[in-house]
């Protein structure tokens, strides 16, 4: 799925400026969610109004932790994605610490955790929290790797999930107005141009290049969709930068 010019004029009605009508899907990626650091750095830098007028954010195993980070906050801190944090261990403690006292009540209605359900394997987007340890399981049930992160999958209001891109990587990839971001190549909006082999990931310089990357391919996809989308949503403009000359971002 891609997004073009003119599905964007088309579904936004071109003079709504301040239709929330589109929203971000992050793919699940494990380890590889260093990639995400890069893009955030990117839109925060470059394009903030994208994400904090989106009226959606759908995540999936990692995805959904950057999902619901910048959900909820305005100024994301990104450690629970770095390679070097055991996340199972971390996240848990990490989100109770780190977020507003009132996250859940932002969260519901307008983030979706991809999940998937033990008994019968099927994929269920989780939106409605009544308290931010709600919150917090359901990302966490999102997480889940069976046996590499333990035997016994985490329950959400009594159900056991695990893993949300079991059953559904990239939550709904297929609707046109929905900006989907993956650190695999292939059809998202906000991809590399190239896969990265698994056997590289170890290397400290290689995670550097990842993060970079999401930045460069971030900043590539608001170049050649920013100026029509921007001025068909909010009346302004995105500038126009060459890749070369794109900064090295304060998270690597």
């Amino acid at each position: 799925m891609s997004i073009s010019h003119l599905d964007l004029m088309q579904e936004s009605g071109q003079t709504d400026s301040l239709d929330r009508g589109w929203s971000i899907s992050f793919a699940g990626c494990g380890f590889m969610g260093v990639y995400y650091i890069g893009v955030a750095a990117c839109l925060f830098q470059r394009c903030p109004e994208l994400v904090h007028r989106a009226a959606r954010l759908y995540g999936s195993s990692a995805g959904a932790l950057l999902a619901a980070i910048l959900t909820v906050s305005d100024t994301p801190q990104l450690g629970p994605l770095h390679p070097d944090f055991n996340l199972m261990q971390h996240v848990h403690n990490f989100l109770v610490r780190t977020l507003p006292v009132d996250a859940y009540v932002h969260a519901s209605g307008r983030l979706f955790i991809s999940v998937t359900r033990v008994p019968d394997r099927k994929n269920q987007l989780l939106s409605e929290f009544n308290s931010n340890e709600e919150l917090i399981q359901a990302l966490i049930c999102s997480c889940f790797v069976p046996f590499y992160c333990g035997i016994f999958p985490p329950k959400y209001r009594g159900v056991r999930y695990v893993d949300g891109a079991v059953s559904d990587n990239l939550p709904r990839c297929d609707q046109k107005k929905t900006i989907t971001i993956s650190p695999y190549a292939g059809e998202s909006d906000i991809c590399p141009q190239l896969q990265y082999t698994s056997q590289v990931l170890v290397l400290q310089q290689v995670l550097a290049e990842i993060c970079q990357n999401g930045f460069v391919d971030a900043l590539r996809f608001l170049q050649e969709n920013g100026e029509m989308f921007l001025l068909s949503w909010f009346c302004c403009k995105v500038p126009h930068y060459g890749t070369q000359n794109v900064p090295s971002h304060p998270y690597i």
